[in-house]
């Protein structure tokens, strides 16, 4: 449980989904963390590009009254990133295996940069009627690519309700990082076939991790799977930038 102090509130948990997912995909943190008493907010991600994702994960924060953690997943991590970014009231960042970009930095580049990612196999175009293109993960392979150790009965509703991501948001360039002021901690898998497990710990590194953990054979969708960890992290973060007394 979580006991606020007189020195300082505790903050409101808003966790930030990414491509090929939706706010359910938080279903597991969510129980949990009201569960410890925190008051949360799993908020729709346009998926649309950095800034204008970034916009709208700004305006959630700015309607929390107090301080708030940021949690992003996967391109997800682009939005927390960037909506951060000069902000004094986002007291920490945790990563899900999630992007955490530098300036000039687009989605794409950050996944090749190591080997690993099967995606570019695993996505089906849609064209739009305005000339764009939105990216699914065919539903065949959706298990295989993003989901392996989370249940079929699961994956199969997952691959049907999965939110698309605007084929030019994986190239579209990152913004100012939140994470150069802000303290960050990392979570994913060694077995994520979207982001290569290098990139992971090579952003973690480079953001300066407060504490990073890998999990041996999780996926991409490892919040899902180990959805137990990812809130003991999301604790240790509050307990390390606040005077949230967590028991």
């Amino acid at each position: 449980m979580v006991e606020q102090t007189a020195a300082g509130k505790k903050p409101t948990i808003v966790l930030v989904h990414g491509a090929f997912a939706d706010a359910s995909s938080w279903e597991g943190v969510i129980v949990r963390l009201l569960a410890a008493g925190y008051e949360v907010v799993a908020t729709a991600n346009p998926l649309r590009g950095p800034e204008e994702d970034a916009a709208q994960i700004a305006s959630v924060v700015d309607a929390v009254d107090g301080p708030v953690v940021l949690v992003g997943h996967s391109i997800g991590g682009f939005a927390v990133t960037n909506a951060a970014a000069g902000r004094d009231d986002v007291q920490a960042l945790v990563y899900v295996a999630g992007f955490a970009p530098e300036v000039g930095e687009s989605a794409g580049q950050i996944s090749d940069r190591f080997p690993g990612s099967s995606l570019g196999d695993a996505v089906s175009p849609v064209a739009l009627a305005d000339g764009g293109t939105d990216l699914y993960i065919a539903q065949e392979v959706y298990r295989h690519q993003f989901a392996e150790d989370v249940p079929a009965t699961v994956t199969r509703v997952m691959a049907v309700s999965q939110r698309p991501v605007a084929a030019s948001d994986l190239d579209a360039p990152s913004g100012e990082p939140g994470w150069r002021t802000i303290p960050s901690w990392f979570l994913f898998g060694d077995a994520d076939r979207n982001i290569p497990v290098a990139a992971h710990r090579w952003m973690a590194e480079r953001a300066g991790s407060r504490g990073t953990v890998e999990i041996a054979g999780a996926s991409h969708a490892v919040g899902v799977s180990h959805a137990d960890e990812v809130v003991e992290l999301i604790l240790v973060a509050v307990a390390e930038t606040s005077q949230v007394v967590v028991a």
